[in-house]
């Protein structure tokens, strides 16, 4: 679980001044959910993507720094730049005759940058980790299961770097190191995830209701800023967005207890169909460093209620879309969620001729959970498409699973969108993807692909995860690469997803690794 240890004793820094009331600008909302450097047509940064995906990171960030070739004298901005605005009209109406694209440029830069900080292992830093598990563990065994694809790699610059988060996917694919590791600890007796799916359908059969067993959540999340962070001077101005729950039709009841520093500002929930105003709300802060370069801790306690959800999913009552529907919910959205011939004759595939659509969404979550095997993953802001990975790997964490059926779904014809915020559960909770599909009657169904289909005989639990929720969810976001409440102005450290927060200081991101997190979560409510 990503969650670290906030400094309790810190001291928060600067003035004791609310949010402003004219934050920096954003760039243009294009909703892509991804860094311009995977939407742009610029050659230049086109070339860099190639040579980064051949491994050749340095040739990549020099030909992204170079002189411009127009011989104007202008250079392409780079990492110590603030970031610039987004694009204007006049802008885009240039771009149609001019490919160069320096918001792109910079983004790239950045993104080489994100690459090389989550392959950070050399191959001693690795072995040393792996014989925490299997002491004999050799470099002749590591060289192997690299070269068979069980270790996750990349070349750069000519040297083999391992993902950070390895071992992890070595004790999820190599049966070689499965086999010779130290058995784990079994984990503790007590609450299982399980138990509460029983008494979720128990409850809804015998109470006749689609939503049940409510559980009341508390929530203490923190996040800190270093002293030594980058950028973190005397007057710097540090912006930072928290995650903050959605009210909706499974969660309600949300509620602000305390901030600090106060007063924070909430977005406003999502509202409507199609859902706008914070479709990823967030709780705001800012602050201005004083004279003494401190840790900076931004907090907020909050409190809100969440309802298992259980209909009946009867195959026969399923209806075709109201003639009235258009396109909502159901076309591309590049570069994450796209049509590419292979992705439309997959979803064929699967689909074959069935025309119901409750049929037609069980049979593409089949799919995936059984064929996208879950994999530790990179972050989302350095993966240039999540749905075509998911594809051309067979591997992914849940919101990749969970933007591939995504995809299918649309291309087979059914509404789905994304959803994501935390797992809460009483035992092992993390942040979470996971999404929704629309079938009349019912209108919107929650899906959790990367759940997929349980280990049980009885199969109302088994495939319990589609079409149905249980009651250990925090709901942050209802989708995804939107505007942040107020907007940020340079690249998110997450630029699809929002669970952990974002940080910029004097207009400049600060990534994730250069600050520290913490959720502290209670239960109001008996288990399970």
């Amino acid at each position: 679980m990503r969650r670290l240890i906030v400094l309790a004793t810190c001291m928060l820094m600067g003035l004791a001044a609310g949010p402003s009331s004219q934050p920096a600008q954003s760039p243009a909302h294009d909703r892509s959910g991804a860094s311009a450097a995977f939407t742009t047509h610029d050659p230049l940064v086109l070339r860099a993507r190639q040579l980064a995906d051949e491994g050749k990171f340095f040739e990549a960030r020099a030909i992204l720094t170079q002189k411009d070739a127009s011989g104007d004298g202008r250079e392409p901005a780079t990492r110590d730049r603030a970031p610039r605005s987004g694009h204007d009209l006049a802008a885009k109406d240039r771009a149609a005759n001019d490919p160069r694209d320096p918001r792109a440029r910079e983004e790239m830069l950045d993104i080489l940058d994100r690459t090389r900080a989550q392959y950070a292992l050399d191959g001693p830093a690795l072995l040393a980790r792996l014989r925490e598990s299997i002491p004999d563990a050799s470099a002749a065994d590591l060289e192997r299961w690299r070269a068979s694809g069980e270790a996750q790699y990349r070349m750069i610059d000519g040297q083999v770097r391992f993902f950070s988060r390895e071992p992890a996917n070595i004790f999820r694919f190599c049966d070689e190191a499965i086999r010779q590791r130290k058995p784990p600890a079994p984990p503790a007796a007590g609450w299982t995830l399980v138990d509460h799916l029983a008494r979720v359908v128990s409850e809804a059969k015998r109470t006749g209701q689609t939503q049940v067993v409510p559980i009341r959540h508390r929530v203490r999340y923190s996040l800190t800023v270093p002293a030594d962070a980058p950028g973190l001077k005397p007057g710097a101005l540090v912006r930072i967005w928290l995650p903050f729950p959605q009210e909706y039709s499974r969660q309600r009841d949300v509620k602000l207890i305390s901030s600090n520093p106060h007063p924070a500002l909430i977005a406003p929930p999502a509202r409507g169909e199609p859902l706008t105003v914070a479709p990823q709300r967030t709780a705001y802060f800012e602050r201005r460093v004083g004279a003494k370069q401190e840790p900076m801790v931004f907090e907020e306690a909050f409190e809100f209620t969440t309802w298992a959800f259980y209909p009946d999913l009867d195959d026969a009552r399923a209806k075709p879309l109201p003639p009235i529907w258009g396109d909502r919910e159901l076309a591309e959205r590049l570069p994450h969620i796209v049509f590419s011939p292979e992705m439309k004759a997959t979803a064929a595939k699967i689909v074959g001729d069935e025309t119901n659509p409750l049929r037609k969404a069980r049979k593409i979550f089949n799919f995936v959970a059984t064929n996208i095997s879950y994999w530790a993953e990179e972050e989302y802001g350095t993966i240039p498409s999540l749905s075509a990975k998911a594809l051309r790997t067979g591997r992914g964490d849940c919101g990749v699973q969970t933007m591939l059926f995504i995809t299918l779904c649309r291309c087979a014809g059914i509404p789905a969108r994304w959803q994501t915020g935390w797992e809460t559960k009483r035992v092992g909770f993390d942040m979470h993807d996971w999404c929704e599909f629309y079938v009349e009657p019912w209108g919107w169904l929650p899906a959790d692909p990367s759940y997929g289909l349980q280990k049980s005989g009885d199969p109302a639990i088994r495939d319990f995860y589609f079409g149905h929720q249980d009651s250990y969810r925090m709901i942050v976001n209802v989708d995804y690469g939107r505007q942040l409440h107020p907007p940020k102005g340079s690249l998110r450290s997450e630029p699809l997803d929002f669970q952990r927060g974002e940080v910029e200081i004097d207009g400049k991101n600060l990534y994730f690794g250069n600050w520290d997190y913490d959720m502290n979560l209670e239960w109001l409510d008996p288990g399970p």
